[in-house]
């Protein structure tokens, strides 16, 4: 029983190891800077650091790709939608930034 316990847990820390990260090259991410910096920070946050009136995208769930994309097609709340101003692989760029870059 133990060792049925123990392979249950050691299963489901890998399938939340995985939901927790994706590997994008780093071309991706700092393209995903440069968008971010362009079209987010203002409100998100240089870097996204302190934002003034938005969520502090660097605890945003890293297991929520399809929130973040509906939010920045849709819009959210206060946020408006960039569907006419970004394209699906700038958004893919931004969620690869937002997911894994300027964590310090």
């Amino acid at each position: 029983m133990k060792v049925f316990a123990f392979v249950a847990i050691l299963g489901l820390t890998l399938v939340s190891s995985k939901a927790e990260a994706e590997d994008f090259p780093p071309s991706q991410v700092q393209k995903g800077a440069e968008l971010f910096a362009l079209n987010c920070a203002t409100c998100h946050g240089t870097r996204m650091r302190n934002p003034q009136w938005a969520i502090d995208l660097r605890t945003f769930p890293k297991d929520a790709k399809s929130r973040f994309i509906d939010s920045v097609m849709n819009g959210k709340r206060n946020m408006p939608p960039w569907d006419d101003v970004l394209k699906d692989e700038e958004v893919e760029a931004l969620w690869a930034y937002v997911s894994n870059g300027d964590r310090d």
